[in-house]
């Protein structure tokens, strides 16, 4: 009976059936594309595998690494599935690189340095000193770091940590640092924080000033509410993920210079080379001559970085990147036996190292070069990104692929740097807003009906990048419209399965999953927690705290605020207009200044009442916090800030 019933369901309604998009398969188009991939590049080669697991000690025990109230920082398990051939919902190069990335455990790169491999994002590495480790890159969380501490110890003995090198200002190199080193003995000198010139205030410029934005868009770029499946996610190309838990900034007791310098850290030469504005607007590499080892950072890894990073940051000079690199290859090339960094595996042999370094210095120079030639040609962002095509070493280097940034991507950004967003076209200078534009362009298609069957049309053909354009259009015009926002996840789901790139594929799988199941994520990582705000100096916390100061709810006319904090010898005046919300730091005194309103409480405090874990109120009335002056002013600065929507909507309006 159940097939008779199916039969006639499908005599009575055929259009019904044939237009229900598909969903969670791979159609002919996308076969046919991976498989064209596969051809094109030799897939089957082993040298990567032999690197990434030349030198394995040991694994972490156990296959949760859970955080201090219990929840899950990593679970070793998820990426079991990844082996054998790729399948039909996965780019073959990408399968391959997800592969490499999900080998993992504590490898000895030379005797005395190690890695602590594919239990975050990033790499950890262990440097044996005189006296104990020097740990560079302490991940993203602390619970993989405190793990991954624990087995080197078990493994090669237990040793202090006595000094923490953060290569660069990104949260997934110092937000676990609270697993290897606690404030306390940073403070009392017993560990040394290391650092590029100029990192404290790049990194409090992403974590806390662009934060929420960016955490938004980090679910996106890594797809973090991704199951880990063949149809969801596979790994993000830099690495398989971000490890779960709250993230800590602790200020770095010692900046190398821009001019870089040589420094003894517990027995062991570090030669430090600058590399700001490169991957990072704050960045090291360093030489380790008693090794004849290369630490490359993030600068030189085993895939094309981002110049843009989707998840958002400031555009990175890619003619600058290409020269670090070469002074790299200049200065170290010759003398080292090899070459790690803090994402991947090493590179063995000198010879295999300079064509690294030579083959990474080319893929950031061609996509500068090859961008701004056609731009002085007159191409625009998005005609250049279509034509930028690949260098010949692309072809047989894995380690320049599209993992991570792509060239089409890069090219724009590359545009973006040099001209900006606009490109010279008069019609793009002031477009209409996306709804507004997306109705309009419903209605010259012929309305809702007719739009519709133009995108089905090009789904069928295989045009996604067409159908996505279209479905766009249909679920910006009306949000509430089911059938264009399942074509339009099918539409997406089938970019992500042909892409190359991690992030492109969790971009767009992401973006599929929340047209299906609206925009639901259990867990993200934090940037504004007490241990990340704790460690910013006071103006400024309170620079990012002005960005959430909205004119239209200020209350009165304004006046002039200070703020003194007694355990941290810091002030901070607030100058509060109607429309401006300015911080000045100001010399720590304890003089009245005239202010109309003088406030005096802990730092401590003011996290927890920022966090909300403390009331003003009951701070008053305690005396914990003393308000003097007009009362009313601090209550306008306080009522006038937006409260945040960390989850706010992407792939709707």
């Amino acid at each position: 009976m159940k097939f008779r019933a199916a039969l006639v369901l499908t005599t009575a309604f055929p259009l019904l059936l044939a237009n229900s998009p598909p969903e969670g398969t791979a159609t002919e188009a996308t076969r046919t594309a991976n498989a064209e991939v596969a051809a094109s590049l030799p897939i089957a080669d082993q040298t990567d595998f032999e690197n990434a697991k030349r030198g394995f000690l040991a694994k972490i025990a156990g296959d949760e690494i859970l955080n201090e109230d219990g929840s899950v920082a990593w679970d070793s398990r998820q990426f079991d599935f990844i082996e054998g051939a790729a399948p039909d919902t996965v780019n073959p190069s990408l399968w391959r690189q997800a592969k490499l990335n999900s080998i993992h455990g504590l490898f000895e790169v030379v005797p005395g340095i190690y890695q602590i491999r594919g239990y975050d994002l990033a790499q950890m590495t262990l440097i044996a000193g005189k006296t104990g480790w020097i740990v560079v890159d302490p991940l993203t969380t602390p619970a993989p770091v405190k793990a991954g501490l624990a087995l080197a110890n078990k493994t090669l003995g237990n040793r202090p940590v006595v000094a923490v090198i953060f290569t660069h200002s990104h949260g997934d190199h110092f937000g676990g640092v609270a697993g290897v080193a606690s404030p306390e003995d940073i403070r009392a000198g017993k560990v040394q924080v290391i650092a590029p010139h100029g990192f404290l205030a790049e990194a409090i410029g992403e974590s806390v000033i662009a934060g929420t934005a960016m955490n938004r868009r980090v679910q996106f770029q890594f797809g973090t509410a991704l199951p880990a499946g063949k149809t969801g996610h596979v790994g993000g190309g830099l690495g398989q993920k971000i490890s779960s838990g709250d993230v800590a900034l602790i200020p770095p007791t010692r900046s190398i210079s821009k001019d870089g310098e040589t420094l003894l850290v517990d027995g062991i030469s570090f030669d430090f080379m600058d590399a700001g504005e490169t991957e990072a607007p704050a960045e090291l590499v360093f030489y380790l001559p008693q090794f004849n080892a290369l630490h490359t950072a993030e600068v030189a890894t085993r895939t094309f970085h981002n110049v843009l990073t989707p998840r958002g940051a400031l555009v990175r000079d890619t003619l600058k990147w290409s020269k670090v690199i070469d002074a790299m290859l200049d200065k170290y090339g010759s003398k080292s036996d090899v070459m790690l960094a803090s994402h991947h595996w090493p590179t063995w042999g000198s010879g295999n190292v300079r064509t690294a370094l030579k083959n990474q210095r080319g893929i950031y120079r061609y996509v500068h070069d090859q961008t701004m030639r056609q731009a002085n040609q007159g191409a625009t962002m998005h005609e250049i990104a279509e034509n930028i095509g690949e260098p010949d070493f692309a072809k047989s280097d894995f380690g320049v692929r599209d993992y991570y940034g792509t060239l089409n991507h890069n090219s724009k950004a590359v545009y973006q740097r040099y001209f900006g967003w606009w490109d010279a076209v008069p019609a793009h200078y002031h477009q209409l807003p996306p709804v507004e534009a997306s109705k309009k362009y419903v209605a010259a298609m012929g309305g809702a009906a007719k739009a519709l069957a133009i995108g089905e049309k090009a789904f069928a053909s295989g045009d996604y990048r067409w159908a996505a354009t279209v479905f766009n259009h249909l679920v910006f015009a009306d949000s509430a419209s089911e059938t264009a926002r399942k074509w339009l996840a099918s539409t997406y789901e089938q970019l992500g399965f042909q892409a190359e790139a991690g992030t492109w594929r969790n971009i767009y799988l992401v973006g599929a999953k929340e047209l299906r199941e609206g925009n639901i994520v259990k867990d993200s990582i934090s940037t504004a927690n007490a241990k990340v705000l704790s460690g910013i100096p006071a103006v400024d916390l309170f620079d990012a705290m002005a960005t959430r100061f909205n004119p239209a709810k200020m209350q009165g006319d304004g006046g002039i605020i200070r703020f003194w904090f007694p355990d941290r010898k810091e002030a901070v005046s607030i100058d509060l207009g109607k429309s401006v919300m300015f911080p000045r730091r100001e010399i720590y005194t304890v003089t009245a200044d005239g202010s109309d309103t003088q406030i005096t409480i802990s730092r401590a405090l003011f996290t927890k009442l920022l966090i909300r874990e403390a009331d003003a109120l009951d701070l008053i009335q305690k005396k914990d916090m003393v308000v003097t002056g007009n009362v009313a002013l601090m209550a306008a600065m306080f009522g006038a800030f937006d409260e945040v929507n960390p989850q706010f909507d992407i792939v709707t309006p």
